[in-house]
């Protein structure tokens, strides 16, 4: 049986992999994105509509309480922070959200614009979910789209990876042969864009069947589905300000502070603590 862990280690892992703590995530590029975020820039806001208008001072000062980066408006230049605490605070909220979930037996969809960091956690806690008795919904398989953004039109398709079903988006289109675990042969897609889930949720409103109780994901994922009036709840780093104005707006459940593009294996022992907590432990 797995030892258990405590808050301080874990606290201790994410200062230690640089999940949170002194991160990677350039001031240059957070700030950046609170100014676009202020314009309406549509690929900061990841689906969301905000309630109202927020400054830059604003936006700084709302990611400093609820992420944790440095606070200083002078602070211009080099490394920015995560408040290790306050991603612990998120996990164990997040534990209650899935524990909730698992309680109830519901339907869960996950996604990812993170392919390759964070499909194994969310994998887990899809595991997890489906052996308490919560359906994984995997709608739109292999369904073609053109992505849009600010670097223009791409060409894409949706699929799941896992057997439990995590969607991402691949370049290209996908052509899936149906087989439950079977992947589609393009290069899997980084992107914050909230078309995925919306095309999700369309499939199965066209078949009639019911949303998802839980959404669980990060960038366009969790905004676009908050956004309808979903349970959404998920990652999200310091660049990423749109998440953390959907939970400050009560559109996001959860958003959990966190660097988002580290190695697959940095986010093992935050898994285990949230499906510790969650008792969904194996």
């Amino acid at each position: 049986m797995t030892a258990p862990v405590s808050r301080d280690e874990l606290v201790s892992h994410l200062v230690a992999t640089r999940l949170a703590g002194d991160v990677a995530t350039s001031r240059e590029g957070n700030l950046r994105n609170y100014a676009r975020f202020a314009r309406r820039d549509p690929d900061v806001l990841l689906g969301l509509d905000p309630l109202g208008d927020r400054t830059e001072a604003e936006l700084l000062a709302l990611m400093a309480r609820r992420c944790g980066v440095s606070p200083d408006p002078f602070h211009r230049h080099g490394q920015d922070t995560i408040d290790p605490e306050l991603t612990a605070d998120a996990l164990e909220r997040l534990a209650a959200v899935l524990g909730e979930t698992a309680a109830g037996r519901v339907g869960v969809l996950l996604g990812t614009g993170h392919p390759g960091p964070l499909q194994p956690m969310y994998a887990a806690f899809g595991r997890a979910l489906r052996a308490a008795g919560c359906a994984t919904r995997t709608p739109a398989r292999g369904q073609r789209f053109s992505m849009h953004s600010g670097e223009g039109t791409r060409r894409c398709g949706l699929d799941y990876r896992e057997r439990v079903g995590v969607l991402v988006v691949y370049e290209g289109g996908a052509s899936s042969n149906g087989r439950e675990g079977s992947l589609a042969p393009g290069e899997p897609v980084h992107t914050h864009s909230p078309q995925p889930v919306r095309i999700a949720l369309a499939a199965l409103a066209e078949r009639s069947e019911p949303a998802p109780d839980l959404v669980l994901g990060d960038h366009g994922w969790v905004c676009a589905a908050g956004r309808l009036g979903l349970r959404a709840a998920g990652f999200a780093d310091s660049n990423d300000p749109a998440v953390f104005v959907a939970a400050e707006e009560g559109q996001v459940e959860v958003a959990v502070p966190i660097d988002d593009g580290l190695y697959p294996d940095c986010y093992r022992l935050p898994t285990a603590y949230v499906l510790q907590l969650a008792d969904l432990s194996r």
